[in-house]
């Protein structure tokens, strides 16, 4: 099993997972000129996809499933709930695969194992994907970590998730109404760099080989500074070995092989 993160970050989100041949695109986020070339730059013919699985129905994570659909018309799975709304947004497609959250199922010789998450959308989930004993987890938008949320990213053998933002440099940003700081901190918003490392504290196991962090904000996070409490983090638990990386909304990462 391998991924790679397309783009991360406020602007738009997408990630590529490959189980020896299954591929498998975790949201469409970017535009679909970009999705294309993002996935050509790592290798995958966009024709090649085996199905896209939607985490939630806001746009920095939908927001080129309908152009690219049209030239690549990939099965797309979701909830029922996310898939009622995209389509009423105008994602008209033929091949809707809908799963239940916490319902196990196959793409090819990948299973995925949605689970529930905490954000301000219909009905958001994260996903870990299996493969020949290997295990991804794959958790963005959530404002809280749950104890069901911990439980399923146990014993992973790879985590990307979202560190959105860092608690001081929200408070100090003069760019956000008060109301909008409140809504990215919230149980249903965001998760911020602590929040990051306490899960990391808590499902550290010494088969965990890669942590990739994204969606930062671009005014609220750095990479360095969540790259520096990551490996604080790492090395309080006293753990070596973890290769940690941080995404990019720019560009994409490479492959991260588990």
């Amino acid at each position: 099993m391998k991924f790679a993160v397309l783009g991360s970050g406020s602007q738009g989100n997408a990630a590529v997972v490959d189980c020896a041949g299954a591929r498998l695109l975790i949201d469409a986020g970017l535009s679909a000129k970009q999705l294309t070339l993002r996935l050509e730059a790592v290798g995958i013919p966009p024709d090649s996809l085996h199905g896209i699985l939607l985490t939630h129905e806001h746009g920095d994570h939908v927001r080129g499933l309908r152009v690219f659909l049209k030239q690549h018309p990939v099965p797309v799975y979701a909830t029922r709930d996310t898939a009622r709304i995209v389509r009423e947004g105008g994602v008209e497609h033929r091949h809707w695969k809908v799963f239940e959250s916490g319902r196990t199922f196959a793409i090819g010789a990948a299973e995925i194992d949605p689970f529930a998450t905490q954000h301000d959308a219909v009905d958001p989930v994260g996903f870990v994907v299996r493969h020949t004993g290997k295990s991804l987890g794959l958790l963005s938008d959530a404002g809280h970590v749950t104890r069901s949320i911990t439980e399923k990213l146990h014993k992973l053998d790879g985590l990307f998730v979202e560190a959105n933002y860092d608690e001081d440099l929200l408070e100090a940003d003069v760019k956000r109404p008060w109301s909008i700081k409140q809504r990215i901190s919230s149980r249903h918003g965001h998760l911020s760099n602590t929040q990051v490392m306490d899960l990391v504290s808590a499902i550290i196991h010494p088969e965990l080989s890669h942590v990739v962090l994204g969606h930062l904000s671009s005014d609220c996070n750095c990479p360095d500074l969540a790259l520096r409490l990551l490996r604080n983090c790492l090395k309080s638990c006293g753990t070596i070995g973890v290769a940690v990386h941080c995404a990019s909304q720019e560009k994409p990462t490479g492959w991260f092989a588990l």
